[in-house]
């Protein structure tokens, strides 16, 4: 075969290529509309992958599937280890499913930082639900990532939502690690807490309680059902001195048993009631916009570090570097400054 001949094939196997790429995001934008979850299991771990390669495909996925998304209703979930949110996220789902809804649950993970494994247990945990037809249930390792929240999880909300999810739940690792930045994702913020009263409350971080919109006293049943009404008020009265997370919006404590289902319903309510108050005032959309414009920040700043530390060599000073701060043979300041020098 004559050289041209080959560069012809070649040229015509490189278009060919091009085009079942272009093709691929196509089909998975039709079939994210369809409600295809192994469509978007496969989306999501595209919007995952730190390959440069992908990250450009990432971002015309996300671009092809944001005239779909919006319409859902977002909610942040977070809480002490112990009080339960895999079994109250569990309990909650069941009755939204009951309501003829489809839910996401995008359980963030805490990972190993010694080996950067993670415990995927959500979907053990929440058994059932996971395993119904009109729910999604996601666990994503931490690793790498401020606060414990993978730094695609906003990309991950607007698939959800393209794929016809009405509820998004984003469960936190637990207090004091993420509740900042999953407040700047989602629309309902909301802390299930332990019974304990005085103890619970001088133990909870007062910024945490200016981020919520309600708090929910988990395991109200049996004999800690009296002890959870006990924390109810106090949670309550603390609440009525701080200024709220949200404008116009004044958030409550109430109680709640993921083990008998008593109060899932009130706080259902409670959600539909700050939608409807929220996107009345015009609280709701101030929120969705804010949150635009943080996740343009953030997505900037991700960019000017991959790029920076890119530049050739740079990776290798910057671990000769990190070896010296470590050995006490540096301080962070001059380190930062030879890098950037």
């Amino acid at each position: 075969m004559s050289e041209s001949n080959q560069n012809g094939q070649r040229g015509k196997r490189v278009f060919k290529k091009k085009q079942q790429e272009e093709l691929s995001i196509e089909a998975l934008v039709s079939s994210l509309r369809e409600g295809n979850r192994k469509a978007l299991a496969q989306s999501i771990t595209l919007v995952e992958s730190k390959a440069h390669h992908h990250r450009q495909k990432a971002q015309e996925l996300v671009q092809g599937i944001l005239p779909y998304t919006g319409s859902s209703i977002r909610i942040g979930i977070t809480g002490v280890p112990g009080a339960g949110k895999s079994t109250w996220i569990e309990a909650f789902g069941k009755l939204l499913i009951k309501q003829q809804m489809k839910i996401a649950v995008l359980a963030i993970d805490p990972s190993s930082s010694l080996s950067g494994g993670s415990i995927l247990g959500d979907k053990t945990r929440m058994e059932q639900l996971s395993h119904h037809p009109d729910v999604f249930v996601r666990p994503s390792p931490a690793a790498g990532t401020l606060g414990g929240v993978h730094r695609m999880t906003r990309e991950t909300i607007l698939l959800c939502e393209a794929a016809g999810y009405d509820v998004i739940i984003v469960e936190t690792v637990g207090v004091g690690q993420s509740e900042g930045m999953v407040r700047g994702m989602v629309d309902f913020f909301l802390l299930l807490a332990l019974t304990g009263g005085g103890d619970d409350l001088q133990g909870m971080k007062r910024g945490i309680l200016e981020l919520v919109d309600a708090i929910v006293i988990n395991k109200a049943d049996g004999d800690n059902r009296d002890k959870a009404l006990t924390a109810r008020g106090d949670y309550r009265g603390l609440l009525h001195y701080l200024k709220p997370a949200t404008p116009g919006w004044n958030p409550s404590a109430y109680a709640a048993s993921a083990f008998t289902g008593e109060g899932i319903e009130e706080v259902w309510n409670v959600i539909n009631r700050f939608v409807k108050e929220t996107k009345e005032s015009g609280a709701f959309e101030n929120r969705r916009s804010s949150q635009a414009l943080d996740w343009m920040e953030q997505m900037i700043m991700d960019r000017l570090y991959e790029e920076f530390i890119q530049k050739e060599g740079r990776k290798d000073q910057l671990a000769i570097l990190k070896e010296e701060v470590l050995r006490g043979k540096l301080l962070p300041t001059e380190a930062a400054a030879k890098l950037f020098s």
